[in-house]
Formats: C-alpha cells, structure tokens, sequence
C-alpha cells in the first residue's frame, strides 16, 4: 500500500525499494559535492604522512605498498579497494578467507599499528574519487568473508540491503564501535543494525556528525584488531 510506482518506457513498474540517496536531484548532488571536496582536501593535507607510511612499509617487509581487493560496492557491483598492505605478501588471502585476527603472525609489525588506527584505509579516497565509495557509508565487504564459519548473507537476512549505496572509509557502525574482526555472527548482525540505521537516516548532517566522531573512534580503538 505504501509503494509508489513509475513508467519505464510507457510500462508502469512498482517501487520495491527506493534507492536512499536519489541518483538525480539535491541529495545526490550534495553527497558527490561532499566525497569529492573532502577527498581532495585530505588527500592534499595527509599527502605526505602517506609517503611516510609507504616507505615504513618498504622497510618493514618486501612486496608492494599497496594492496588491492575485490569487493562489493553499489548495486553488488565488484570494486577494486585499495589499501596499504599490512600482511606479508606471501600470506595475502585475496578473498578474505581467513580474516584478520588479533595477535595474527601474517601482520607485519607496520601493519599492527596501521590497523589499529585504520591508516591502511587511506588510499580508498582514490575510491572515493574515482566515483566507487563514498566518505560515509557501510564499509565494503571481501567477497568471501565469513562471521562463525558462514558468509554474511547467510546470517543476515536484510545484508544485501548495504547495497543500496556506495560503501564509505567510515560509518554510523564504525563509530559506534563496531569495527574490526567479526568472528562471530554477533558483530557481524550488530555492525549491519547499524549499517541499516545510517541507510535509513541519511542526511549531510549525520554525515558530518560520523566524520567529526571518526577521529575520537579511531583513537579510543574499540573493537579493533590490534
């Protein structure tokens, strides 16, 4: 009863489930305004700390610098997410397999510090400006990742609404706490709760509210790995 419908090519289709921030109009012109600007003015300002991090990498332990992943961006589609590697490069798991634990022997000493504080995130603002992520959003998801021995989807029954948007460097979950390893079915519902939350609720001033909280979250390092 609450569903509108629209014409496509003179055929009238229902509205399922509306797309939250709308591809044309106001919200989706100030949200691209936002990443973009954002993007630019932090990758200008951190520019040289990342040079900083890309040589500790290179002196903690051979391989590249970065390290890049498939994982689903909006509408399910694959994305390309760039990181500072943080595991050995002979014990890259590209499908996330066996994710992160804490005290895990793959971690280089680099990587602990840059996980703790979540610095390996930083080269996804080439994401954000390539148009695949958004600064705010749900975190992107490797394609094989399992909390309790099950994918996500399997123990969430609304995960594949995450979708609805571009996955963002931070999020309503992230700075509620819930970040970091999910090794039981637990976190991983707790996380989505929040992920569904902020989907539901967008708006630039929420926006604003999780970048300002961001900082504070990454400091006090709750639920993080390292």
């Amino acid at each position: 009863m609450h569903h509108g419908y629209n014409y496509v090519c003179g055929v009238p289709v229902l509205t399922v489930f509306p797309k939250p921030i709308s591809g044309s109009g106001w919200s989706f012109g100030a949200k691209l305004i936002e990443d973009r600007v954002l993007a630019v003015l932090l990758l200008v300002m951190i520019l040289p700390v990342m040079g900083f991090i890309a040589l500790c990498i290179k002196l903690d332990s051979p391989g590249p610098v970065f390290f890049r992943q498939k994982r689903y961006g909006f509408n399910n589609q694959l994305i390309d997410v760039v990181k500072f590697r943080t595991l050995r490069c002979e014990q890259q798991d590209d499908l996330a397999r066996q994710l992160v634990t804490r005290n895990d022997p793959r971690v280089t000493r680099v990587g602990r510090f840059l996980r703790h504080m979540s610095l390996d995130e930083l080269p996804q603002l080439l994401n954000v400006l390539a148009g695949e992520m958004s600064m705010v959003g749900p975190r992107p998801h490797a394609l094989d990742a399992r909390a309790g021995g099950r994918l996500y989807k399997e123990v969430v029954e609304k995960y594949a609404i995450r979708h609805k948007v571009k996955p963002g460097i931070t999020g309503w979950a992230q700075v509620n706490g819930w970040r970091g390893e999910t090794d039981t079915e637990e976190k991983i519902r707790k996380r989505v709760e929040h992920d569904l939350y902020y989907i539901n609720n967008w708006s630039l001033t929420l926006d604003l509210i999780i970048i300002l909280r961001t900082p504070w979250a990454l400091l006090k390092g709750r639920n993080s790995v390292y």
